[in-house]
């Protein structure tokens, strides 16, 4: 009988939390627990401020309670840690209830809750196939980052060479040569760099028009266009999944070339 129970109690949370009401009403309690968040870091009367703690320790218990439905409703346990915003929201309810002592540590743990605006992905599809996206994009990507790397590091060793006499605040070693390449890649103030280095060599302006054309030009746009095939490709995927299993064209043809011979037959 006891088993029967909490098979009946595990179904009915398992539709629950498939429930689409269920789902938003998760995402605004997280979008209420990221306003409280904001609203502290005002100047706000005590009352007020005891009034938010009151809802806040409230939107614990909530989160608590939403992952033990999701938890108990999931018919093999097992599966309930396989899934990765499983265990985020896991985590951040866990940060949230553990009694820490130091106030800014609690703080700390409180705002791990920000996170959970996350959540909106596994709801919002376009959302979720950009995710998808991305993360099929990343080995594509890592090789055109290490490409770039290494142009970066070749020139920040020339510029550091070059021109650490002229400005060793922005060419005093490799590493800082490399923050003011990537200040140069993104146009911040870049002629302002250049003009100071032209000052003494002339002919630096090369130097500086050769890295943009490579990063900023090359190497930018084909990181943005794998992202872009990778998003069409999974645009593509999804919808031969909504269209999967209906008929095409060839199926039709094949069909009604069928029943024309099979009445052929009959008339004969």
């Amino acid at each position: 009988m006891a088993a029967f129970s909490f098979q009946t109690l595990q179904n009915k949370f398992d539709q629950l939390r498939s429930n689409k009401v269920f789902e938003l009403l998760v995402i605004g309690v997280i979008i209420v627990s990221a306003l409280i968040i904001g609203v502290k870091t005002f100047e706000v009367p005590d009352w007020f401020n005891s009034a938010l703690n009151i809802l806040d320790w409230a939107i614990t218990l909530f989160f608590l309670t939403e992952i033990t439905i999701r938890f108990i409703g999931e018919p093999r346990k097992r599966d309930f840690f396989k899934n990765g915003w499983n265990l985020f929201d896991t985590l951040v309810v866990t940060l949230s209830l553990i009694p820490i002592g130091h106030q800014d540590m609690a703080l700390i743990a409180r705002l791990v809750r920000v996170f959970r605006v996350l959540r909106m992905v596994s709801i919002i599809p376009e959302l979720r196939t950009l995710i998808n996206s991305l993360l099929k994009a990343l080995p594509q990507l890592g090789y055109v980052l290490l490409m770039m790397f290494v142009i970066f590091y070749i020139y920040a060793a020339v510029g550091t060479t070059l021109f650490g006499a002229i400005n060793p605040t922005l060419w005093g070693d490799i590493a800082i040569s490399l923050l003011t390449l990537f200040r140069v890649m993104t146009f911040e103030d870049w002629t302002d760099v250049m003009y100071e280095t032209m000052a003494v060599h002339g002919w630096s302006w090369m130097y500086y028009l050769s890295f943009i054309c490579l990063t900023a030009f090359a190497f930018l746009n084909m990181v943005i266009g794998i992202v872009v095939n990778v998003i069409e490709n999974e645009n593509k995927a999804e919808e031969a999944k909504l269209h999967e299993g209906e008929p095409t064209l060839i199926d039709i043809h094949a069909e009604l070339k069928a029943l024309r011979a099979e009445i052929k037959t009959l008339k004969q």
